[in-house]
């Protein structure tokens, strides 16, 4: 059994109702607005962290109604995020296919994305799921001060590692920590097992950045959009960090040159590249990758071994062996 077939076996059938769920909640009666919330539902992908959630609960308690509010209410917190992204990036490609605003343009989808958030939101007050609602907005507040701190250091290009984590534990991390905290909350109030949970999200968040960030520096388009993207926007992370802080200040004024230039060519991607393997990038952030991943199995001890358990534990190796 593949690891992926491992970590929906036990919610197999959860997954597959759940589709009702998403399709319903963001139905709309405007004929554009509905033509766009298709092409998404079309495009959407591996659904990530639904997963969590139904996986949380299940090892936590038992599945019930409350477990599909807040998988419904993440994934359309996270489709939201994507598509406010693509705008905030100027990225013109998910998945191998056209973003919202490469088809629609820019204020088509800030307006898109608003709305599915305010269907997430809404779902949560009309059923009075009060709790899942203070975790997601929690999320949303980091998220967004997250992207900020990020084009603010873009600007100044004065990153250090601990901005740099606490960006992607804001920016990324905090969605799958809300994922594993509102499934667990759905089906348990002690406040200790939420907070374990929340942890195990957060850690897999801060591995699954990490490796988002090494995908980045890949020399071809493996991944779901194009690579070389974070240069081209002046973002600094983890594997550009540390060489960083192992050479000179001409060798460091060299590079950060490059990182400064408006448009780059595909040597200057070339040059940051060697640079960061030449010293030890990519080997420094595999490492704080593999911490991560640890520190969430971590969180999975005290816990039988199970069905369930193995699942999430596949679900954050999986997050740092996958090649998309």
């Amino acid at each position: 059994m593949s690891s992926k077939e491992q970590i929906i076996a036990p919610i197999q059938e959860e997954l597959k109702d759940f589709e009702p769920y998403f399709q319903k909640a963001t139905k709309s009666d405007l004929p554009l607005l509905s033509n766009i919330i298709n092409y998404l539902l079309r495009r959407k992908g591996k659904q990530m962290r639904p997963m969590l959630v139904f996986l949380t609960a299940k090892l936590n308690g038992v599945f019930n109604e409350r477990t599909f509010h807040a998988a419904l209410t993440i994934e359309l917190l996270h489709t939201a995020t994507l598509v406010h992204d693509d705008v905030v990036d100027d990225s013109y490609q998910r998945r191998g296919f056209f973003s919202v605003n490469a088809v629609w343009k820019n204020k088509i989808a800030v307006l898109v994305g608003d709305f599915i958030l305010a269907k997430g939101l809404l779902w949560s007050i009309d059923h009075k799921d009060y709790d899942i609602l203070g975790h997601i907005s929690t999320a949303v507040k980091d998220m967004s001060e997250g992207e900020i701190l990020q084009i603010e250091k873009a600007r100044k290009l004065d990153i250090t590692e601990e901005v740099y984590f606490e960006i992607i534990r804001k920016k990324t991390a905090s969605l799958l920590a809300t994922s594993a905290a509102v499934g667990t909350c759905s089906v348990t109030a002690d406040a200790e097992i939420i907070e374990r949970m929340r942890l195990f999200g957060e850690y897999a968040g801060m591995a699954f950045q990490i490796k988002d960030d090494l995908f980045d520096y890949q020399k071809s388009n493996l991944v779901g959009k194009p690579t070389g993207i974070d240069l081209h926007e002046k973002k600094i992370t983890l594997p550009l960090i540390h060489a960083l802080n192992k050479v000179g200040s001409s060798e460091k004024s060299r590079i950060l040159k490059i990182v400064r230039k408006r448009t780059k060519t595909a040597t200057d991607l070339r040059h940051v590249r060697d640079f960061v393997a030449m010293n030890g990038g990519f080997l420094y952030a595999e490492e704080a990758m593999l911490r991560y991943n640890e520190k969430a199995i971590d969180q999975l001890s005290g816990y039988p071994d199970s069905e369930v358990k193995t699942a999430l534990i596949e679900y954050v190796n999986y997050i740092i062996s996958r090649v998309s």
